[in-house]
């Protein structure tokens, strides 16, 4: 099961109609240093960031960043992770929620735990709200791209 997998699985159950959803965020946002999988903003004005690790070996790196998932900007953290890494749940801090996804069909199954939620989290502003769109929107350019590149490609071969 790849990152990718999960992210479409996640954005789905999420619903990118009625929240805010953006990719990969490490810059622009939350400083330098941070990096969130996915940045959910929801109609109540908080944000979640929602980690995704595909392996053992993704869930214990994720335990040297230097920020340790702790940003005032986020009041719910999630881990989202396949159904064979339940085992190795250890590794996830105990203030996250998780996500677990089927690693055979891609689908969302459950939540298996509820964050804590952090009380004291700030609420997003216009200004978050618009850096965020930005930077989402910045993402569409680099996949519309490469996918005209692959279109490109599969044209030449045929």
């Amino acid at each position: 099961m790849r990152a990718t997998d999960i992210e479409l699985a996640l954005v789905k159950l999420l619903d990118y109609r009625q929240n805010l959803i953006i990719p990969n965020v490490s810059w622009g946002f939350i400083g330098l240093h941070y990096e969130a999988d996915l940045i959910v903003v929801t109609k109540s004005g908080y944000a979640k960031e929602i980690e995704i690790k595909v392996s053992k070996g993704d869930l214990i790196k994720d335990k040297e960043k230097r920020h340790s998932h702790n940003c005032r900007k986020f009041k719910e953290l999630y881990f989202a992770i396949p159904k064979k890494l339940l085992i190795d749940k250890e590794h996830i801090p105990e203030r996250a929620g998780i996500y677990v996804i089927d690693e055979f069909d891609g689908d969302y199954i459950a939540v298996l735990e509820r964050p804590a939620l952090r009380t004291t989290a700030e609420p997003i502003t216009t200004k978050d709200r618009s850096e965020l769109a930005r930077l989402g929107a910045l993402r569409i350019w680099g996949l519309k791209g490469k996918i005209n590149e692959l279109q490109k490609q599969i044209k030449e071969m045929l």
